[in-house]
């Protein structure tokens, strides 16, 4: 009998050793392949900083065919889609979110955060077909421009797309939030608003500039509903009316010009070289977004 339960631990703890083994194997690897992209980005991309002169590469024009690489407007035209998109999802994000669980009943609440879920799976082309033929047709026509591929229409695409990653973390926030905050509020006389907006939301402010940084990590690296709906048009964003006239980011430069070029070219090796400045603005929001996460729990140790 002994020697039994003997055996049945030394099984389970061979089975312990190999799940542990496992999953740190797998989280490894999965470090180990963003190390891959990343060194592939620079194998592929470096070249193009010293084969290309600064004043080329960072210049307001992009021509590839006249060696004209200037990634700025390129750069400026992805700012400008991203931080619009942020300041349409922003206040719609975040009302969703303080509605959805401060405001809705548990019977709303069971339907409504599978529904704000499967916003997220909805394809980018579906969504770039939907503001091709509904969308710009109908900015043009409102403000009577000659097109409605225009930066506005891209980033009220990329809003949409942004919403259910900042409605879902921001919700998250809210209901870490302590019961007994709420309950203080409303016993020193505070209406159910008051306490939302000035006890609810201020406690989980941390959690919702994180929602907004991971829906703009989003937005930045969208592709192809940004490609179908800005018009690309690679020109410097600098213009009062520039939010309503056409503009091409660095997804869609990528997408659209890596399947013509000629592989080992300068252009090739300068749409690489895009992809590194890409990549590490996508990073730097991500890891602004770990670092926010991060400071909240210490704080709430520390506490």
């Amino acid at each position: 009998m002994f020697a039994q339960k003997q055996a049945q631990a030394a099984h389970a703890d061979w089975r312990e050793f190999v799940i542990e083994a496992l999953i740190r194997v797998l989280g490894f690897s999965t470090i180990g392949f963003v190390l891959l992209i990343f060194l592939f980005l620079l194998r592929e991309g470096v070249p193009s900083f010293y084969k290309v002169p600064v004043s080329n590469l960072f210049g307001t024009r992009w021509y590839p065919n006249f060696d004209l690489f200037g990634t700025l407007p390129l750069l400026l035209g992805s700012v400008l889609v991203t931080v619009t998109a942020i300041l349409i999802a922003l206040p719609l994000g975040a009302a969703t979110a303080v509605f959805v669980r401060e405001v809705a009943p548990n019977w709303a609440r069971e339907i409504l955060k599978p529904m704000i879920e499967v916003l997220a799976g909805i394809p980018s082309v579906v969504l770039g077909f939907f503001g091709m033929h509904a969308v710009a047709p109908l900015i043009r026509g409102t403000l009577g421009i000659p097109t409605g591929l225009t930066v506005f229409t891209g980033a009220l695409i990329l809003a949409y797309m942004a919403l259910p990653t900042i409605i879902s973390v921001a919700e998250d926030a809210l209901d870490a939030v302590p019961k007994s905050l709420r309950d203080a509020g409303l016993a020193m006389g505070a209406t159910q608003w008051q306490t939302i907006w000035k006890v609810v939301v201020p406690a989980a402010r941390s959690g919702i500039t994180t929602a907004v940084m991971l829906g703009m990590g989003r937005a930045i690296g969208e592709t192809m509903a940004v490609m179908m709906v800005t018009g690309n048009a690679a020109r410097m964003p600098l213009s009062l009316d520039s939010l309503f006239r056409p503009a091409r980011t660095m997804t869609a430069t990528i997408a659209a010009e890596m399947g013509e070029v000629a592989q080992g070219s300068i252009h090739y090796h300068t749409l690489f070289g895009i992809g590194i400045i890409l990549f590490l603005l996508t990073f730097l929001i991500n890891l602004a977004a770990a670092a926010t996460i991060f400071k909240k729990r210490r704080r709430g140790g520390l506490r």
